[in-house]
């Protein structure tokens, strides 16, 4: 196992408050959490971030996507309807926070007092960020949304599949993650522009699902608005490259990703296809791209009278770039991601999550605490400023009454 990063994180002493649900906001703060912020997630009382049920599989009564996106952040449950509250949050924010994240749907949290306006005028150092589904300006603006809309809505899904098939989504929340990593790089951006210039100037920041989308579809985008072809469904191929995704071998599949024409030319050489490689019409990249439904027919005959580990073997010799496809059983215990140790346990061992794809000086930065159970530190609310200690917390008289339900 790979020895942690040694104290201090890079974010100690940085408070970053989590007014957050679901997955954008909530992965923006496990980032925070593992470069060593102290994350205070604010949730519902009634039921908390809806994430909590998003399961099976749960553990200890929570979806094990929720101890992914939350372990080793502090819960405080609020009902901001409650003004006395809200209240306690603002002095809580004033006190605490270098950095308010959330994701609710836009104007909620203007009504408590808890927008960017208000925060940021009571706090001018703040720095305040808003993760949206479409955009801070537009027609759609007020708009909510969740990842699949926004990979129908941004011509994602369009492109994703097989060209016969029905439209299908990226599996994975690309656009919620995608955000809550934009949210991050905006936060560093603005913390690195506070200590170059002005401490106690803050900043408000807006990213979004949409605009991470289109950020994903750049390449298409730009290849749309050079004039060219409509993007279509082409399974795992490239629209720029080819050869350039998965074939059929035949006892499995295997990815082949030949870059450029020198790896292409050494490709037809391993495949004993030498026509191939001084046909004219395969001649460059650019040539390919426009004759692969000429092409990838005749690779796919010839990987099909191989086995895959035969010819992984073959290509890896010739330094073609390959590999097998894997399911995600394969996967966790592949000896490539065990020797990164990066599925790490929390602290408890109730749960192995993936930890943060960074090392500094080849340490990887430990998993930052356990999942917190809902409104577990409410108690921590009438704490002193200044760096937290366990000890010098004093608790909220009648605190569990006065948190009971966030607003959504």
């Amino acid at each position: 196992m790979a020895e942690d990063i040694a104290r201090p994180l890079p974010l100690d002493g940085i408070c970053v408050v989590e007014i957050g649900h679901s997955l954008a906001a909530p992965y923006a703060g496990i980032i925070f959490a593992h470069l060593g912020a102290r994350v205070v997630k604010i949730e519902n009382a009634a039921s908390g971030d809806y994430a909590r049920g998003w399961g099976p599989p749960f553990i200890d009564g929570a979806s094990a996507l929720f101890h992914a996106m939350n372990h080793g952040k502090e819960s405080i449950s609020a009902d901001f309807g409650d003004p006395a509250c809200a209240d306690v949050i603002r002095d809580f924010i004033a006190a605490h926070a270098d950095v308010v994240i959330q994701n609710l749907k836009p104007g909620n949290l203007d009504r408590y007092g808890l927008g960017a306006q208000d925060l940021t005028e009571r706090c001018p150092s703040l720095i305040y960020c808003n993760l949206g589904a479409f955009g801070a300006t537009g027609p759609l603006r007020s708009k909510p949304g969740y990842d699949p809309l926004v990979q129908a809505y941004s011509g994602m899904m369009s492109i994703v599949g097989h060209a016969d098939d029905a439209p299908s989504r990226v599996p994975v929340s690309i656009n919620d993650m995608g955000t809550g990593m934009w949210a991050v790089i905006g936060v560093l951006a603005a913390l690195r522009g506070k200590d170059r210039g002005d401490a106690t100037r803050g900043q408000v920041i807006d990213v979004s699902l949409y605009e991470t989308a289109l950020a994903w579809m750049t390449v298409p985008l730009s290849d749309c608005l050079a004039g060219g072809p409509e993007p279509a469904r082409i399974g795992s191929g490239s629209p720029n490259i080819v050869p350039y995704q998965v074939f059929d071998c035949e006892d499995g599949a295997i990815l082949v990703a030949a870059g450029n024409d020198t790896l292409y030319r050494r490709l037809c050489n391993v495949m004993d296809l030498p026509s191939l490689a001084d046909d004219p019409r395969f001649a460059t990249n650019g040539d390919r791209v426009l004759n692969r439904k000429t092409l990838i027919p005749l690779l796919e005959a010839r990987f099909r009278r191989k086995a895959a580990s035969a010819w992984l073997r073959d290509l890896e010799a010739e330094s073609i770039p390959c590999g097998p496809l894997q399911t995600v059983d394969c996967v966790v215990k592949d000896e490539q991601t065990i020797s990164l140790d990066i599925l790490r346990q929390t602290p408890d061992g109730r749960v192995t999550t993936v930890a943060l794809p960074v090392s500094f000086d080849g340490r990887r930065p430990p998993l930052p605490g356990n999942t917190p159970g809902l409104g577990e530190h409410n108690h921590l609310l009438a704490q002193p400023s200044g760096p937290p200690a366990a000890d010098e917390y004093t608790e909220v008289e009648n605190s569990d009454d006065l948190l009971r339900q966030v607003s959504d």
